[in-house]
């Protein structure tokens, strides 16, 4: 059976691999993550403390458990918070990721990288695997610069592109879109949405499922790994409010221009997923499909 380490397993996608091996039993796994592990079941894995900042600190937890697959979902997300703190975005999603690549060289482990729709700018999605990328924000030029460096290394490697990550986790300490836009139309309060970009959302769930399926077919190369309903932002909360049966006249439809962000976004993402389906047998589920599963959590909490 494969041991698979996974990098950043606190984070919405790292504690949804931890939830389907859990279930499946499929791979032995380390999960690794700094500080103390914040998810609620501690039995039937090893969890590590682990900060990726700090290469010796990671070569010492990756040879003492010697994986053969690191599932690397550690990163800076935030867009805006990138753009404000450059160096340690670059360091977070550029440095770190030297570091797992070496160690993969030397220790024969098959690397498994999550990037974003971000690389690209928008102008001509949905995007397949081959398509020219051509970042706007300083978060897309490290998430683009990672793949470069993983495309000319020695390692065995699959990068997974995903697009608007949404779920529910144990701590529920980071929100999401889809919580946001939950949250906010249950109380009342008025929201600005932008109704000039459009996305494919992800369920955590289908993406960590990608993910296990990635280790599973030993696969290598660039994979498309997002939700397969294509919206605009604007439409995104409309579905929302209607499927929880929600006031929607809270909701202001804006342009992005309207907005002050730090970083730019870009217009018109969204993938081709079929490479990841035929390969993969990636089965994603329908924006519907992930609001219904939110909801059986949120009445299990």
């Amino acid at each position: 059976m494969k041991t698979i380490l996974i990098t950043g397993s606190n984070g919405l996608l790292g504690q949804k691999i931890t939830e389907r091996l859990l279930a499946t039993g499929q791979f032995n796994w380390v999960a690794t993550s700094k500080g103390a592990n914040r998810y609620p079941v501690t039995e039937g894995y090893t969890y590590a403390e682990m900060d990726i900042l700090d290469p010796e600190n990671v070569k010492a937890v990756i040879e003492q458990y010697q994986p053969d697959a690191i599932i690397h979902t550690a990163a800076m997300t935030n867009v805006d918070t990138a753009e404000e703190q450059q160096e340690l975005a670059h360091r977070l999603n550029v440095e770190a990721v030297q570091t797992l690549i070496e160690l993969s060289e030397n220790h024969n482990i098959q690397l498994i990288h999550l990037s974003t729709d971000f690389i690209f700018d928008g102008a001509e999605g949905p995007y397949d695997e081959l398509a020219a990328p051509n970042p706007l924000s300083y978060y897309g030029r490290t998430k683009l610069e990672a793949e470069e460096v993983i495309k000319n290394s020695k390692c065995k490697w699959a990068i997974l592109r995903t697009i608007l990550v949404y779920g529910i986790s144990s701590d529920m300490s980071r929100s999401n879109i889809v919580l946001w836009a939950k949250g906010a139309l249950e109380k009342g309060t008025p929201i600005k949405v932008v109704n000039d970009q459009w996305r494919m959302p992800t369920l955590a769930e289908d993406l960590a499922d990608c993910c296990l399926l990635a280790v599973e077919h030993d696969a290598q190369g660039v994979y498309n790994a997002s939700g397969k309903d294509f919206m605009s932002v604007a439409e995104l909360v409309h579905r929302v409010a209607d499927y929880w049966k929600l006031d929607k006249s809270t909701i202001t439809e804006v342009s992005s221009s309207t907005l002050s962000q730090d970083a730019r976004r870009p217009a018109r993402t969204g993938f081709i997923l079929d490479k990841a389906i035929a390969d993969l047998g990636y089965q994603p589920r329908s924006f519907e499909e992930g609001l219904a599963l939110l909801d059986q959590q949120v009445l299990t909490r």
